[in-house]
């Protein structure tokens, strides 16, 4: 692969009018075949004949969504069985080695990557981020621009995203909603912010579009993140300590205390086996009253406390357990 030089920090633009303003990308040579993939926040994911980087065709007049989205579509039937793309795949699989899942599928085209801030159970942490057409994968730096570990896949048709509103010190975020997880990432400027989400909806947008399958309506909870919570957000009462321990409810999101999440209940989406749920929830879903027990959201943290994280492992951050 040949990657671009100076990539912008956002998703490689396949959209009209998409390319980096701030300077003309110019390819660097062919790195060797050990070479890890360029992982700096990522940026135009184009390439033309022997991996050299090359304009994408003319965009479409602005506002006509159809085109655009025929466009996009267009530039990805052109990368997804060439060989440039091919190596920006396989490198991405080396940079998270033996214990990452192979990548490389007829089709499957990079569309773009960079570092995004995902709000962990304990505190924000750096996430490497890439976005393929149609899946979204993830995981822990270990070291910049060359490896990393704890793999996540994402299948883009479960996907929804919304955006959240910018406080304090957590701007630029959205989440993203699935059946299985859900949890909040976090964009270094607005542009970036953007452009992840236009990418993201118009992959799942085309996805849908093939399958003919409708957007689930249904999503895991976001957890809210342990510093939201000082006393069990059930009973109000139980104060956390190092001996009282937080829990997470996994159909609400909300930080519990121990008496007031002793049941588990089959959340089929999130695991086969029983997962720890807040009474509350468990008195609803006991009852079949499904709808009252939905994870509520939230566009703004101080409204709800119903922000970050989803994960279906038992209290511990998916990403890094050791926190």
């Amino acid at each position: 692969m040949t990657p671009v030089a100076r990539r912008p920090r956002c998703p490689a633009s396949l959209l009209p009018g998409g390319r980096d303003r701030r300077a003309t990308a110019q390819p660097t040579p062919p790195p060797a075949p050990d070479r890890h993939v360029q992982a700096s926040p990522s940026g135009p994911a184009r390439a033309g004949p022997g991996g050299a980087a090359s304009p994408p065709p003319p965009p479409p007049p602005p506002g006509r969504a159809g085109e655009a989205r025929g466009y996009q579509q267009k530039m990805v039937d052109r990368l997804a069985n060439s060989e440039a793309n091919t190596r920006r795949i396989n490198i991405v699989e080396n940079c998270f080695g033996a214990a990452g899942q192979p990548l490389t599928i007829p089709g499957r085209v990079l569309i773009g990557e960079g570092v995004l801030t995902k709000l962990c159970r304990k505190k924000p942490k750096a996430r490497q981020f890439f976005l393929f057409n149609d899946i979204l994968v993830y995981g822990n730096i270990v070291i910049q621009k060359k490896k990393y570990n704890k793999q996540h896949i994402i299948p883009l048709e479960n996907v929804t995203i919304d955006s959240i509103k910018d406080e304090g010190d957590l701007r630029n975020g959205w989440l993203i909603k699935t059946p299985t997880k859900s949890f909040a990432v976090y964009a270094a400027t607005a542009t970036e912010k953007s452009e992840w989400m236009n990418h993201i909806n118009k992959c799942v947008t085309d996805l849908l579009s093939k399958s003919g399958k409708t957007p689930s309506n249904e999503h895991a909870a976001v957890w809210v993140p342990d510093s939201e919570a000082t006393v069990c957000m059930r009973c109000q009462k139980a104060k956390f300590t190092p001996v009282n321990r937080r829990h997470h409810c996994r159909k609400c999101g909300f930080v519990v205390c121990g008496p007031c999440s002793e049941k588990r209940f089959l959340l089929p989406s999130q695991s086969s086996k029983p997962v720890r749920i807040c009474d509350f929830c468990y008195d609803l879903l006991s009852t079949g009253d499904m709808a009252t027990c939905q994870p509520a959201r939230s566009d703004s943290y101080s409204q709800s406390l119903k922000s970050p994280l989803n994960d279906v492992s038992d209290d511990d951050d998916d990403d890094d357990s050791s926190d």
